[in-house]
């Protein structure tokens, strides 16, 4: 069905908007009219997030407990020991990876992780049958013992089967486990995993045990599943079509992986298009607008197969503005690349990426309140919860987050913005943890990360300042270049010394700092000549001796 674009705005409702072109599929999520997450994915960069690969472990790391392994990506990839199937559920016949001898295996307790949607119940337990245990929740036990020492598991020329978990970020490779997680419409498949999960998402305990009681009646044994939140409500036959669709996927990995040479691509993910398809266009979604003829045809195909109730919320949007345009969502693009970001107030947070974490201020800005300074302050920090935890998620910041809040002297306070942004936590799909707000206002937290920061993917690092985000002052650099003509002389055999510089550089020497000049010239008795070159860098320059 045709959008009619020139003529409808978008109304409030939580949408996916899909905007492809030749190269590129950029994809937005919209919940209310704001756009809360986006996905950009290049022909040229697709997403490794999902693949299996088989792979040869080339070096094995315990200092660090971790091993590299080759799968056949530009840098090798990066397993730990807890990533690792332990060789004696191999030798019991627990578990088997075809092609392979029984020592070369490899498994992940990460399950379901290789989906968009990371709905994993982890407190649900469940008996040596599988059933779950009544009355009593706990954490499930790690496959691998903590104690389990990488050079135990892996030996560097093995081949082992490995997915991907975490896409190559910055100078780290991909991350890999060998717990693989095939996910589907309803379910996440774990072929190495004796397990049930269910959404914690779905709330209802009636619909909760009638869904367990599905899962352990029909799984394979051994094997297993996570109910992911789009399952609530959805018929027994439905689930138990996607666990032998599942089953019969993995067969096929198994079949490709005995069969080929390492390394090797056994497993391909679905492309980000369908794969938000499949994981993000689930009931609350209204309706899901794409601008491509093809993809909404290959959309419509997929939705008749998998869902079909959804396919008449799939519409193709046909009018000449472009569509990232009409919804507004090209305005929050730019504005998730930049530094500051404003707030409604006048106030305004500042978000710093380093290599180790992230770093959020808050600051009051143009904003003085109407009352006292308390108050303005609580205002202000309370807005800044809503608009970081926003950025957090339009960005995909991950990893350690420090939040610097503006200070507050009243407890009372402290304990609002810490529970308003515990409750902005909870529309995050994302796992967070966060402390207390400190006396001195900060907040330490961290946000699970599987994929590139949207700035890593559309920016690069500034070749001037190389990433740096400044430049030594003019006035630096000619002192600089002053010391360097003092080093440089005593080697020097000539009565003349030759200074190449930027413009900048050069018309500041002998203008301003002319009479510095001199005295060094009289100083070493030598004559200094200063040229300008346009191609420079600013912060280049050479000391050279001619005759």
């Amino acid at each position: 069905m045709p959008v009619e674009g020139a003529t409808r705005a978008p109304t409030m409702t939580n949408e996916l908007v899909v905007n492809v072109t030749p190269g590129e599929t950029r994809i937005a999520r919209l919940e209310n009219g704001a756009v809360t997450e986006l996905y950009v994915e290049r022909a040229s960069e697709s997403g490794i997030v999902g693949n299996i690969y088989k792979g040869k472990v080339v070096r094995v790391l315990p200092g660090m407990q971790a091993a590299f392994v080759e799968i056949g990506l530009d840098r090798t990839a990066f397993i730990h020991a807890s990533d690792a199937l332990p060789p004696e559920l191999v030798a019991t016949g627990e578990f088997k990876i075809p092609g392979l001898s029984d020592s070369d295996s490899d498994s992940d307790d990460d399950t379901g992780e290789a989906a968009l949607e990371a709905d994993t119940d982890s407190e649900t337990a469940e008996d040596d049958e599988g059933a779950p245990k009544a009355g009593k929740k706990r954490r499930r036990k790690r496959p691998v013992p903590r104690n389990t020492k990488i050079q135990d598991l892996l030996k560097e020329g093995k081949e082992i089967i490995v997915q991907v978990t975490k896409e190559p970020m910055g100078t780290k490779g991909a991350r890999l486990t060998s717990y693989c997680s095939l996910p589907g419409r309803y379910l996440v498949f774990m072929p190495t995993i004796n397990h049930i999960g269910v959404s914690r998402r779905i709330g209802d305990d009636k619909e909760r045990r009638r869904l367990k009681e599905i899962i352990i009646k029909h799984r394979p044994e051994g094997a297993g599943i996570i109910v992911r939140t789009a399952s609530e409500g959805v018929s027994e036959e439905d689930l138990v079509a996607d666990i032998q669709y599942l089953t019969k996927t993995w067969t096929e990995i198994e079949s490709r992986a005995s069969k080929g040479k390492s390394p090797m691509m056994a497993h391909s993910e679905l492309d980000v298009t369908l794969r938000v398809v499949r994981d993000l266009f689930t009931a609350d979604i209204d309706r899901l607008v794409i601008d491509s003829k093809p993809e909404h045809e290959r959309i419509q195909t997929f939705v008749h197969t998998f869902m079909p109730e959804m396919k008449q919320s799939v519409e193709l949007y046909d009018s000449a503005e472009p569509l990232f345009d009409k919804y507004g969502i090209e305005v929050e693009v730019t504005r998730a690349l930049g530094r500051k970001v404003w707030l409604k107030s006048g106030g305004y947070i500042i978000i710093e990426r380093t290599e180790a974490l992230t770093a959020v201020d808050v600051n009051t800005g143009r904003f003085v309140g109407k009352r006292n300074v308390e108050d303005t302050i609580l205002k202000t920090n309370l807005e800044a919860v809503k608009e970081i935890v926003y950025q957090l998620r339009l960005r995909n910041i991950g990893g350690i987050i420090i939040l610097d809040f503006i200070d507050m002297e009243r407890q009372s306070d402290r304990t609002k913005v810490y529970n308003a942004l515990k409750e902005a936590l909870k529309t995050d799909r994302a796992k967070t943890n966060i402390t207390k707000i400190s006396e001195l206002g900060l907040v330490e937290m961290t946000r699970k990360r599987t994929r590139e920061e949207i700035q890593r993917i559309l920016t690069d690092p500034c070749p001037y300042c190389e990433g740096k985000g400044y430049l030594k002052s003019p006035q630096t650099l000619v002192y600089e270049i002053f010391r360097e003509i003092q080093r440089e002389a005593r080697h020097f055999k000539g009565r003349n010394i030759h200074v190449f510089a930027h413009p900048t550089i050069t018309n500041l020497m002998i203008d301003e700092e002319r009479s510095f000049l001199e005295m060094l010239e009289k100083g070493l008795k030598r004559r200094i000549m200063v040229k300008a070159q346009q191609e420079y860098h600013l912060e280049q320059y050479e000391v050279l001796e001619k005759p």
